[in-house]
């Protein structure tokens, strides 16, 4: 960090130091940010958009305690959401996050303006907002990688298609030519669980007279963590003499990661006369791992017993069952040759450990410049890669009996994206024209998984489960490809008849091969009654289109749901495509896009001192796509779904589908005030967001609809203030407030939490011993923050595992950059 007060003074607060609210007059010698979405015309700053925009720099991005971009995210943006997920299948390798409290797939990732793919991972436990989403890879993208992020909390499908009906980020990356940094970020949390550590080298480099590359590489660990007490059943277990039970018999804490490594490259050649040819991507790969629930020897079906402890489930290795082993207890079948019990492999139960090898590829190559008519084109083609390998171990396939592995490969999740653009736009005076062209392609794909991880052993019949426990390998009749392909035309303008006055319009045509075509429009204004007062306006529709990964992916989960006598017990829970739930379901369909309605009006305002934003919004979302409510089992049904090939089918105690669900209105209010103080060393800032989501029609229990509208905070506020206390030396201190929230534990809405409204907060502290090195250390949740479980003795989770500011406490952490 260089040692001069401008620059450090430019550095954002190291909280949510949103730009929206910047001053039209900006101090001399700084300038403030442009930004590339929301407009197809000439880059404009924030304070000129006619959308509200937040632009978080890369100095605020690169001064957190975590390297995780959607954490970083969540500290900044209030209106943005993200939940530890300890124990929610695919879920806890990429996190679901919630913009505006709508679901993570109905917010647009762009990286430099272009559509980012999304994650292979489907989130099947997504704490009811989440139930099903598949949306982008976020946490792969370095924060030392970015130049800016922009936020435009806004409808954009009219501008940019599918997705963007809760808004769009987009992530700017770093295209500097030269310099660079590399830093050291050790961290850990107060229990001293949790040790991280993060190594990063940013470096710009010349191609030439005219060009530039500038690549990022980040490598970094993170231990898990543990916020576990003994849960009831596992503690009697040990009252009884059971010495194999593990104490606390089952973890709720962060998923540990290894092997984390990022890297990012961003490239152009100026080509003469205006003409740029520039190109970029990422290759990152991770291997996260956590846990799932405890299997109780007692009574666990399908491996331990059937009858729910009543008697036990003995299975009879003859092969012509002349063993006689019905009947008998664990105690007696062990030492008999003729019967097994898994009690003579897992005395004390067990608690699968399950997690994913995660490697995600992009790239984007494209001509942009100006023609000799003034239009203004660019050209791109991009390409998108995520897989999902996950591994599963310290579990069984039952129906194998004495021959099961512990370890499995259950099989691969794949998503593949290709999409070719083609963008104009020109000048006219007073009218900004644009149009292009779009073909996207995207392709999802499960792979099988190894064979003892689903096939059906010489046990199935003696009624022992079927497949790795707790996440069913795919097997032939779930494997598959499938892809879709879809073509896209729009058309924007931007007009001002005069200065005070911007009027904006756009159209955009999409047909999609697997359902037909969808048209949306956009139309926008902004008028300025003084240089320091203006009011803008926006209306749009929009629509998500299904992917083809929520059109047929079938899946085999374990679920903790109530016992219906104040107890919990595990099952076996079955996703289905719909076209297998149309044979046994009347409510089934095949999916259609989600359509949706978007107005919002603000005010930017400069009174005084202070730079004030302020953003009223309504979107209302007909025909949401989510994972139904589970419906029950009946024998024929059963019947139909072994039929028809369905995994597990023997077992399953429910099913669920994707589908067309239920329509939502969300309302909400965002507000950003900011000041220079104390001669402009010293920054304030004030970032809130009111957010209410309402279920206002559909099919959904009102349990799952009150986790839809209660399960996100309503409000967040983020107070932040940063001073220069020398040329040499600042001080960082951020408040952030969270309403009350209401969680159904572990999906229960017997087991409620009523999470009440808190405040944590955050310091940092910096020192510049050169102009080139620099010592920051700070403290997240400095009041080690976490809500209590009234009901941590069922599953042992200690803490509200929903909680939107996590469950961990607080944690602290030391960095060390070197600027070059």
């Amino acid at each position: 960090m260089k040692n001069n007060s401008r620059r450090l003074l430019s550095v954002a607060i190291a909280a949510a130091t949103l730009s929206s609210a910047a001053a039209w007059a900006q101090p001399e010698g700084e300038v403030e940010e442009v930004v590339t979405i929301g407009s197809r015309s000439e880059g404009r700053s924030v304070t000129q958009s006619m959308a509200p925009i937040d632009v978080i720099s890369s100095e605020s991005l690169t001064s957190r305690g975590d390297g995780d971009m959607a954490n970083i995210l969540r500290s900044a943006i209030p209106s943005y959401n993200v939940n530890d997920q300890p124990i929610s299948d695919a879920a806890t390798v990429v996190r679901p996050a919630n913009l505006r409290g709508l679901a993570p797939d109905q917010t647009l990732v762009m990286v430099n303006g272009k559509r980012r793919h999304r994650a292979a991972v489907i989130s099947f436990l997504g704490g009811g907002l989440s139930d099903g989403a598949q949306g982008a890879d976020i946490s792969v993208i370095p924060a030392a990688a970015l130049k800016q992020v922009e936020v435009l909390r806004d409808g954009a499908a009219a501008q940019y298609g599918s997705d963007a009906i809760a808004g769009v980020i987009n992530f700017v990356l770093n295209d500097s030519a030269e310099g660079g940094s590399a830093e050291v970020k050790l961290g850990s949390t107060y229990e001293g669980d949790g040790n991280f550590y993060t190594l990063s080298l940013n470096n710009g480099f010349a191609l030439g007279p005219n060009g530039f590359a500038n690549l990022t590489l980040e490598y970094g660990e993170k231990d898990p963590t543990s916020r576990s007490v003994q849960r009831a059943d596992a503690a009697g277990l040990i009252a009884g003499g059971n010495t194999a039970v593990a104490n606390p018999a089952q973890v709720w804490g962060q998923p540990e990661t290894r092997g984390d490594l990022k890297v990012f490259l961003n490239t152009g050649i100026d080509i003469g006369n205006g003409n740029e040819v520039y190109a970029f991507g990422n290759y990152a790969r991770r291997t996260v791992e956590g846990g799932f629930y405890f299997r109780n020897p007692t009574n666990r079906g399908g491996i331990y017993s059937n009858d729910g402890g009543a008697s036990d489930l003995i299975g009879d290795l003859t092969g012509d069952m002349s063993g006689n082993c019905a009947g008998l207890s664990h105690e007696q079948a062990q030492g008999n040759p003729n019967c097994f019990s898994f009690t003579e492999m897992f005395p004390g139960g067990f608690t699968p450990s399950f997690g994913a090898d995660v490697v995600d590829l992009s790239g984007v190559v494209g001509f942009r410049g100006e023609l000799s008519n003034g239009i203004n084109y660019d050209v791109s083609y991009g390409t998108g890669y995520n897989e999902a390998a996950f591994f599963i171990s310290n579990t069984v396939n039952p129906s194998l009996g004495p021959n099961t592995p512990t370890n499995f490969e259950p099989g691969t999740y794949i998503q593949l994206e290709n999409t070719f653009n083609v963008d104009l736009n020109k000048s006219m005076g007073d009218f900004n024209v644009a149009g292009g062209f779009e073909w996207h392609e995207e392709t999802f794909e499960a792979k099988i998984g190894d064979i003892a991880s689903w096939e059906s052993g010489p046990l199935t019949d003696q009624g022992f489960g079927i497949g790795s426990n707790g996440f069913q390998g795919f097997g032939p009749q779930v494997a598959g490809k499938w892809s879709r392909e879809n073509y896209a035309a729009y058309g924007d303008v931007e007009w001002t008849p005069i200065d005070a006055l911007t009027l904006g319009a756009a159209l955009r045509y999409e047909d999609f091969d697997s359902f037909g075509s969808t048209s949306n429009w956009k139309l926008s204004g902004r008028f300025d009654f003084t240089e320091s007062l203006a009011i803008r306006a926006t209306a749009s529709t929009g629509f998500r289109a299904p992917t083809p990964g929520q059109a047929n992916v079938v899946n085999t989960t374990t679920a903790s749901v109530s016992d219906g006598m104040g107890g919990q017990m595990l099952v076996d829970q079955g996703t289905i495509a719909p076209t297998t739930a149309m044979l046994i379901n009347s409510t089934a369909e095949i999916l259609q896009p989600e359509e949706s309605e978007n107005i919002s009006v603000g005010v930017v305002a400069q009174l005084g001192m202070f730079d004030i934003t302020a953003d009223v919004y309504r979107i209302d979302v007909t025909d949401r796509i989510a994972l139904t409510d589970n419906f029950d089992v009946t024998p024929a049904d059963r019947q139909v779904l072994l039929d028809n090939g369905v995994p597990g089918a023997e077992g399953l105690a429910s099913y669920r589908f994707f589908a067309n669900d239920f329509d939502t209105q969300t309302t909400g209010l965002d507000v950003v005030v900011s000041t220079s103080l104390f001669d402009d060393r010293g920054d304030l800032s004030l970032v809130y967001n009111y957010n209410e989501t309402e279920v206002v029609g559909g099919s959904l229990s009102a349990d799952r609809q009150r986790q839809l509208e209660e399960n996100l905070p309503k409000q967040r506020a983020n107070l932040s203030y940063r001073h220069m206390i020398s040329d040499s030396f600042y001080a960082m201190a951020r408040v952030n407030y969270y309403s009350s929230v209401w969680e159904a534990h572990l999906d229960d809405a017997t087991l409620p939490i009523d999470i009440d409204a808190a405040l944590t907060m955050d310091a940092e502290l910096g020192y510049n011993v050169s102009d080139s090195l620099a010592i920051i250390g700070g403290v997240a949740n400095l009041t080690d923050e976490a809500p209590d479980n009234p009901w941590a003795d069922i599953a042992g989770a200690q803490y509200a595992v929903t909680s939107p500011y996590g469950f961990q406490g607080g944690s602290y952490y030391v960095r060390v950059r070197y600027d070059f």
